[in-house]
């Protein structure tokens, strides 16, 4: 079943690839959407594909980057939208 999930990722994220790190997994998962980082040093992805696979790539996103400190992920579901393409990074 495909969901959409929307995720801030808080801690030591930015300056240390985690963007690139999950452009390089949820590609690697067939997953669509996007990462960016938020002004406040928060991460955010909102990210759309089969469940499961966005499960798996919300496990490794917790891990992070070997030079990422994740502190907390916070995770909303939502509706399956069907509006992105492929998966960026902004």
């Amino acid at each position: 079943m495909d969901v959409r999930a929307h995720i801030i990722v808080k801690g030591m994220v930015q300056g240390v690839g985690f963007r690139w790190f999950v452009h390089s997994r949820a590609s690697r998962l067939g997953l669509v959407g996007y990462v960016r980082n938020l002004y406040n040093g928060d991460v955010e992805i909102e990210v759309e594909g089969d469940r499961s696979l966005v499960e798996s790539l919300i496990s490794e996103i917790r891990i992070g980057p070997r030079f990422a400190d994740v502190q907390d992920v916070l995770v909303t579901y939502k509706p399956y939208e069907g509006t992105f393409r492929g998966f960026e990074i902004r």
